[in-house]
């Protein structure tokens, strides 16, 4: 039991570090999108300032896109976050287990000692 548990939360925890690590580049891609498209949205309003009608529909777009990239965002990171709760409560749940196994291994060693000590 102690060699799998061994063998089994250092594995644990690399997965949650790396959905951790996986959640910020998601977040971090998702900020990079939305900053790109808020850049191209912004010099694509610029280039169309010469006429008021066209400046208010760029205007329009910009927001538009940048909303989208947003909600976009938002949800990356929602999904993100839940993948990474699921994971970390699935660990949890094991080293439940684990920690209830060596509670279990130590109460029978400590049985053998009293038995030994009688």
């Amino acid at each position: 039991i102690l060699d799998q548990m061994r063998s089994t939360i250092p594995e644990e925890i690399k997965q949650a570090r790396w959905i951790v690590k996986e959640r910020q580049e998601m977040l971090a891609e998702a900020k990079a999108e939305a900053e790109r498209l808020l850049a191209e949205a912004t010099e694509k309003a610029a280039r169309l300032a010469s006429e008021e009608d066209i400046v208010r529909l760029a205007e329009k777009q910009a927001k538009e896109v940048i909303e989208e990239s947003r909600e976009r965002e938002r949800e990356i990171r929602l999904g993100a976050e839940d993948y990474a709760d699921e994971v970390l409560g699935n660990l949890e749940v094991n080293l439940e287990k684990f920690l209830a196994a060596v509670r279990r291994g130590r109460e029978r060693l400590q049985g053998r000692d009293a038995d030994l000590q009688a």
